[in-house]
């Protein structure tokens, strides 16, 4: 400009247009430098911004099943009308993802579950880690041959066949909480405390180290053989608190044997679903090494009244 240039030779060098160039140069008249290299774009504000708290404690209480309802519940909340797009991107803003509900045992004790988290598993956790002791976390999945249904991503439905009769395969496991080793006694019939015995030498025959084993209370696990065997071979059972699935670290490997191998899959006989479950169970510390760390971190579930009120 001081060069005397025209304007769309000016534009032109710069990159911008003409209206663009001009602006520049006004708001460089009124504040100079600083002003040109301030952003001053528009930033248009919801017109729920002001009703932000008030609409977070009501979907904390209240949380809405669809877009559509959320929409309804804030215009009775606020008088303010805003489209489902809209909404979206508002519940997002507020921090609310659309989660899939998950359920509790209607008779879970949350305070029992705390104590025994917080008196019991902890200390024995963190004598484990210390390299004291060994605790191992036990229960029984029994895998019913049929369909497991679950998501894909695909262009129209996809449907898969549902084997005929009751087969089941039947894992008693006892899973490692420091080095995430598994050990498992397998049937096709049931499983009783005859194997929860044999599951028991078996942890006890190469023992460094005192065991600790978590089970829940079920009465194949805590009948008098299955107790006395255990005082012998110097293993002691710490029994979870009733309904308390969530405090049990093993529950987490039935649901990724599930997801992994059956989920979607069709087995044309047991056999293969047998062998199917068996072959990533035996291979999953090289295959899956990198998700076994992160879903088997000692971190636990755990609820508070109010979630349970919510429940309720």
């Amino acid at each position: 400009k001081h060069q005397k240039i025209p304007h769309h030779k000016i534009a032109a060098i710069a990159g911008v247009c003409e209206n663009t160039m001009c602006q520049y140069f006004s708001d460089y008249l009124r504040g100079g430098i600083n002003l040109i290299t301030s952003i001053n774009f528009y930033k248009p504000q919801s017109k729920l911004k002001s009703f932000d708290t008030k609409i977070k404690e009501h979907f904390k209480r209240n949380p809405p099943t669809s877009i559509a309802k959320a929409c309804a519940e804030i215009k009775q909340l606020t008088n303010v009308s805003i489209k489902n797009t809209q909404m979206r991107k508002y519940l997002k803003y507020l921090g609310m993802k659309f989660r899939k509900v998950s359920s509790v045992p209607a008779k879970a004790d949350v305070e029992a579950q705390r104590r025994f988290h917080d008196e019991k598993l902890q200390p024995k956790l963190e004598e484990a880690k210390d390299g004291k002791q060994d605790v191992y976390f036990v229960d029984a999945a029994h895998f019913v041959l049929g369909a497991f249904l679950g998501y894909l991503w695909c262009f129209t439905r996809v449907f898969v066949r549902t084997p005929c009769g009751r087969q089941r395969f039947n894992v008693l496991g006892a899973l490692n909480a420091i080095t995430k080793q598994l050990v498992t006694i397998t049937n096709d019939t049931y499983i009783t405390s005859t194997q929860v015995c044999e599951l028991l030498r078996t942890l006890a025959k190469n023992a460094s180290r005192p065991i600790t084993i978590v089970l829940d209370n079920a009465p194949y696990q805590r009948c008098q053989m299955v107790m006395q065997l255990a005082q012998e071979l110097g293993i002691e059972l710490l029994f979870l608190p009733p309904y308390a699935p969530n405090l049990n670290l093993i529950e987490r490997l039935w649901k990724l044997v599930k997801k992994e191998c059956l989920y979607s899959v069709y087995y044309e006989n047991f056999s293969h679903f047998r062998g199917a479950i068996q072959v990533f169970l035996t291979n999953m510390e090289k295959t899956h090494r990198k998700q076994l760390n992160s879903l088997f971190t000692l971190n636990f579930q755990t609820f508070t009244e109010e979630q349970l009120k919510f429940a309720a």
